[in-house]
């Protein structure tokens, strides 16, 4: 929010220099970029956020930040808490356990991000009615809400690989070809999802007890601070219990970076192990493979309190 701030100055002279030979229409800011918001309004063009998550979680923020200014509570003495409130574009009542992360942070700018998304002249979600029939009608006419735009669903398309990539995404598709339609869970939880080795050991444990096929996305902690996402192990059997790649050689199959809509589109696939990021979500719905919840942070742990109580798309960990 404050690294967008110090750039108002600059965006403001890019889009006065565009509207000397277009018509500029209006603006799209991403939800942590909303200050730009008076960007848009000194040049007179409509403002729009960007939000790539779902309409539900969308108003549970709104709410969120209401019930906190509204009623002059600190919504950081409710974490961990048994409070639950009645959201609209929720069926059922959202308990404190499942609020986005960033609520119980006073450093996370949530507040003001929140009140700021208001001033915009639409919210763009990556959503579509057909998910999300309750949450995209529970926004329509609020009058402190701004006009939904459901556009979605936007999902990933096949990027620009590297030959390393390919190769692996070969590797793991071939592999897939020789399971039985229906007969693989898909273990991934995202570009920042990583566990301690304690955790694996457990995650390997229940794999092999079950003798379940199965395709695990292991991916490496990183210790260091800001945004640095895992890294490969380049021998997961390093992390994994002695024995048990050998073991499961013939039922699972242990690795690293997953090219996710080759994988959750390939037949052979029948249930997907999530963190349930959004993304994720959208990509296993267009695909048509149910998910096992299990949320690590940020927004994930709403989003599969909506799958599992609200849709029912999803079973709880």
């Amino acid at each position: 929010m404050h690294f967008a701030c110090r750039h108002m100055a600059s965006v403001k002279s890019v889009v006065s220099e565009m509207k000397k030979c277009r018509r500029v229409a209006g603006i799209f800011v991403d939800v942590m970029c909303v200050d730009m918001i008076d960007v848009a309004k000194e040049l007179g063009v409509s403002s729009y956020v960007l939000f790539a998550s779902g309409a539900a979680i969308l108003r549970l923020m709104f709410d969120l930040q209401s019930f906190g200014d509204d009623r002059g509570r600190d919504l950081v003495e409710f974490e961990g808490s048994d409070e639950v409130i009645s959201v609209s574009s929720y069926a059922n009542p959202v308990p404190a356990r499942v609020w986005p992360d960033p609520v119980f942070d006073r450093e996370s700018c949530f507040l003001e991000l929140s009140r700021k998304a208001r001033e915009a002249d639409g919210i763009v979600v990556n959503t579509f009615l057909e998910m999300e029939p309750r949450a995209i009608g529970s926004n329509s006419g609020e009058e402190r809400i701004p006009r939904f735009y459901p556009v979605g669903p936007i999902i990933g398309g096949e990027a620009e690989e590297s030959g390393e990539s390919r190769r692996k995404r070969e590797e793991i598709v071939r592999w897939l070809d020789d399971q039985p339609d229906s007969s693989v869970v898909f273990l991934c939880f995202g570009s920042m999802g990583a566990f301690e080795a304690e955790q694996v050991v457990e995650i390997a444990e229940a794999l092999e007890q079950s003798g379940q096929r199965f395709l695990w996305s292991l991916r490496k902690p990183v210790y260091e601070k800001g945004l640095v996402f895992p890294g490969e192990y380049e021998n997961p059997g390093e992390v994994l219990t002695e024995g048990f790649l050998d073991r499961t050689a013939g039922v699972g199959k242990v690795i690293g970076w997953a090219p996710q809509i080759a994988v959750l589109s390939h037949p052979s696939v029948g249930g997907f192990v999530s963190h349930c990021g959004w993304n994720s979500t959208l990509e296993s719905v267009c695909c048509v493979v149910p998910m096992a919840a299990w949320p690590l942070g940020a927004k994930q742990q709403a989003n599969a309190f909506q799958l599992v109580k609200d849709i029912g798309i999803a079973v709880e960990i």
